[in-house]
């Protein structure tokens, strides 16, 4: 379980959009609307490599990702952990991500191996050190 909370470990396993925050150098905050999936007890974001927040990321591993429902009420479970950038197994962790954002309009690119690639696609793998939110 991401969170002791059963309710808010739910809500992170039902839902597949988040803001995620990550640390300028300067210490201000920075986000970004993310799709996300569940790999086990941790959270995969995949993004390309050249992304700000990939680069933020690698210079201070903190981060907040705040997982959104698609429709009101407006509840949120907020996670704070550590992120790693991983650059290995992007084929099976890129897949979790398009897999739980199925029949929104976003479809796995059809040579896929060759889009991350092109992309220069990472994960960013968040281990939770921190669960909270509102629940309606």
């Amino acid at each position: 379980m991401i969170s002791d909370n059963e309710v808010f470990d739910q809500f992170i396993s039902e839902c597949r959009w988040a803001v995620l925050t990550t640390l300028r150098q300067s210490g201000s905050p920075v986000s970004s609307v993310v799709a996300y999936a569940r790999d086990g007890d941790e959270l995969v974001v995949s993004t390309p490599g050249t992304a700000f927040k990939s680069k933020t990321l690698e210079k201070d591993c903190r981060a907040n990702l705040c997982v959104v429902p698609n429709a009101e009420p407006f509840n949120f479970v907020s996670i704070e952990g550590d992120v790693t950038v991983e650059k290995e197994n992007l084929v099976r962790n890129t897949r979790l991500v398009f897999d739980n954002i199925r029949n929104t309009g976003f479809d796995e690119p059809e040579d896929f191996e060759g889009w991350l690639e092109s992309q220069q696609r990472v994960i960013l793998r968040i281990k939770p050190t921190r669960v909270y939110g509102v629940i309606r």
